[in-house]
């Protein structure tokens, strides 16, 4: 973000993060909406910025805060919340966001909020989520453009053209999908819960086949733990799918010891090569709880950042592959659409109830203690994948 100051800043150290004694100039998106860094806004963000010292240099935060301190006031005044997805930037995900998780972490939040807004930071299918389950609150997203690959890969006449040819066959849906996916699924999952939740279907449906959509590699990989046969749709992560075996080699090459931790939406050689592999949630829990020396998420760039503030003693390496979706969300985007009350996800009542009742039913499965552990160095598994 652009800036213009007058003076030098203060030096931050024990006078906290810099305050310039000069004007934002008319570059900055925070002067654009009328706020300035004051020593009101320095005194009430001072903490925030601490948090994030390792992603946003001291001299850099008198951008971030007027906007962060702008959006802090909006929540109070307009009782808000912002679900702030580990794939924000951590300006969002750290001083702004409300609830912090993965989409189940957050899909769970959705339907249990007390508040009169829901400000969804991460993309649409997650913002509908939070719609389906709090259809009495107005749930806004900072940027209409905010899409995915991986939802766009597929449609509510794909998934009933399935289940034609496919007859008697449940269908587990992940929630990276729209809500007319959703409504016509049997049940939704995450990747924290895929193989609970396709065991658990097998059972109840008395089948030993699941369909498990929209994503080739996360059925590849569920289907390596998992006895019941897997029924798959080509759909992938434009973030995930480009991570490879040999990019791997290259880490371990470039960087002895380091610990390459993967996401179940990555290829199977990239699983089979990694030392662990999990859920966003799982990742941020390895790294928290075992303290690796030196440690790489093979999964969106931001993802480190936010781990890295609660793992000091962690060094990240970090190669990035950035979701252009996720990354339109902004504070200014954030800071607009809360004081606009604008871009407001709805979704058809027959939509929503269909689409709810796939969701109850995962989020009705027995909490795991933990989200689960996918086994890596397992060899490639079979699944029938829909032409």
């Amino acid at each position: 973000m652009a800036r213009i100051i007058d003076a030098p800043l203060i030096a931050s150290g024990d006078e906290g993060c810099a305050l310039p004694s000069g004007q934002w100039g008319p570059a900055s998106a925070a002067a654009a909406r009328g706020l300035v860094y004051d020593a009101a806004v320095k005194a009430e963000t001072d903490a925030l910025c601490d948090k994030v010292k390792e992603t946003i240099p001291a001299f850099e935060w008198p951008a971030y805060a007027p906007l962060i301190a702008g959006i802090n006031r909006l929540k109070k005044e307009k009782n808000a919340v912002i679900l702030a997805h580990n794939y924000m930037t951590a300006d969002i995900f750290h001083c702004v966001g409300d609830f912090q998780g993965d989409s189940l972490q957050l899909a769970r939040e959705a339907a249990a909020v007390d508040a009169e807004i829901i400000v969804q930071a991460g993309v649409h299918f997650m913002a509908e989520t939070s719609k389906i389950l709090a259809p009495d609150k107005t749930v806004l997203i900072p940027d209409l453009r905010a899409g995915c690959s991986l939802a766009a890969s597929i449609t509510g006449a794909d998934v009933r053209l399935i289940k034609q040819r496919y007859p008697g066959v449940p269908v587990v849906t992940y929630v990276n999908t729209s809500a007319e996916v959703k409504a016509e699924s049997d049940v939704t999952c995450t990747s924290s819960n895929a193989v609970q939740v396709v065991e658990w279907a097998a059972q109840e449906w008395g089948v030993d086949r699941v369909i498990l959509i929209p994503d080739e590699f996360l059925a590849r990989n569920v289907a390596a733990m998992t006895s019941v046969k897997i029924i798959s749709w080509k759909g992938r992560c434009e973030v995930h799918e480009r991570f490879t075996a040999e990019d791997i080699a290259e880490l371990r090459a470039a960087h002895p010891g380091v610990i390459v931790l993967a996401h179940p939406e990555c290829p199977p050689d990239v699983m089979a090569a990694a030392d662990y592999a999990g859920s966003t949630a799982a990742l941020a829990n390895y790294v928290t709880k075992n303290a690796p020396k030196k440690v790489v998420l093979l999964t969106e760039c931001s993802m480190s950042d936010n781990v890295s503030a609660a793992a000091p003693q962690t060094e990240f390496i970090r190669p990035c592959n950035l979701c252009p979706h996720m990354k339109t969300i902004t504070l200014a985007g954030i800071y607009d659409a809360l004081k606009l009350r604008q871009h407001e996800v709805t979704v058809p009542e027959d939509i929503r109830v269909r689409a709810k009742q796939a969701i109850d039913r995962m989020l009705t499965l027995p909490k795991t203690n933990a989200p689960l552990d996918f086994k890596t160095g397992l060899p490639a598994a079979t699944v029938e994948l829909v032409d």
